[in-house]
């Protein structure tokens, strides 16, 4: 294999210009979906490599636990720099699981503490807390996803604008973008070079829920006013643990978020045509994909397969 059974690990990198693109040129709901299957893709394949590195490290240590076999010439011959790759994917892998681990703890505790803060209130789709300080976001879980929104909020907007508010949060539980934002989150966590597709998949979930919101309120100039406005009462104020989950105006770039909104509208979600400027954008991204996630495999098939060679039986 040589210096390919590197390639998972670095391959990410190629997620930098795909995310601009697919941020730029496609609809937020197909880039979502595209850059946030990116990220899993590239990020199990980066971990299994870690894996089968870590395979070859642990074999070399003494008293260590697998087949003789799996030391074999032939499996170090494999990996180019066997000895020091092999121990550096231990701490390596280690450090990627307990990061994923603490990712998830800390998203299901956020998730708990948030819920336990309703507990007091009606069972209503819209909790309006008597708080002064300017915020609001979409809970998933439980039954049914609610709106959280506070009363220092909801003084500073115009009945229109609450409108859009309520459908902007609305649109985040019905397409449950909680779920990738998590995924993009822990993949970021398993490889740093995917840290632009996690930026990137908070944009577009934003924007995507913009859209949304103005296909519901008639008007996409008043959905920006409202973000607008949001971010500039919200500035300033303390962030809640909750407000982490999804809120209205303290994720993405506002001032680009407001400039879409009175731009045209995007695209249809259909995948677009290749001979267009965004279908062009939009199959290199695919492309890079595949071709990622096939370098990735190749390396994992023939990494177990010569383990399986070599493993007595």
């Amino acid at each position: 294999m040589g210096m390919f059974v590197f390639l998972p690990l670095v391959l990410p990198l190629t997620a930098w210009p795909i995310a601009r693109l697919a941020e730029q040129h496609l609809h937020p709901w197909t880039a979502t979906r595209l850059l946030t299957g990116m990220a899993a893709v590239m990020a199990t394949c980066s971990t299994v490599c870690l894996g089968l590195l870590m395979v070859v490290g642990t074999a070399q240590l003494p008293g260590n636990p697998l087949p003789d076999g799996w030391s074999d010439p032939r499996v170090r011959e494999a990996v180019p720099y066997d000895e020091i790759a092999g121990k550096a994917a231990i701490p390596a892998l280690f450090a990627v699981l307990v990061a994923c681990g603490r990712t998830l703890w800390r998203h299901c505790r956020v998730r708990r503490r948030a819920h336990r803060a309703l507990a007091g209130l009606r069972d209503t789709e819209v909790a309006v807390l008597p708080d002064d300080v300017p915020y609001g976001y979409a809970l998933p879980g439980g039954r049914r996803g609610r709106v959280v929104v506070t009363r220092g909020l909801l003084d500073h907007l115009e009945p229109a604008e609450r409108r859009a508010l309520f459908a902007h949060e609305r649109a985040h539980l019905a397409a449950r973008h909680h779920r990738f934002l998590l995924a993009v989150q822990l993949a970021a966590r398993a490889n740093p070079f995917l840290r632009p597709l996690r930026t990137a998949v908070s944009y577009t979930t934003e924007r995507w829920a913009d859209e949304e919101a103005a296909q519901v309120v008639g008007s996409r100039r008043i959905v920006a006013r409202a973000i607008g406005k949001a971010a500039l009462v919200s500035r300033g104020a303390p962030g809640t643990a909750a407000g982490a989950l999804a809120g209205f105006a303290a994720v993405g770039p506002v001032p680009r978020r407001v400039a879409a909104l009175l731009g045209p509208a995007p695209t249809t979600r259909s995948w677009p045509s290749l001979f267009t400027s965004v279908g062009l954008a939009a199959w290199g991204a695919a492309a890079g994909t595949a071709a990622s996630a096939m370098s990735s495999a190749n390396s994992a098939v023939t990494m177990v397969l010569i383990l399986h060679a070599t493993t007595p039986l």
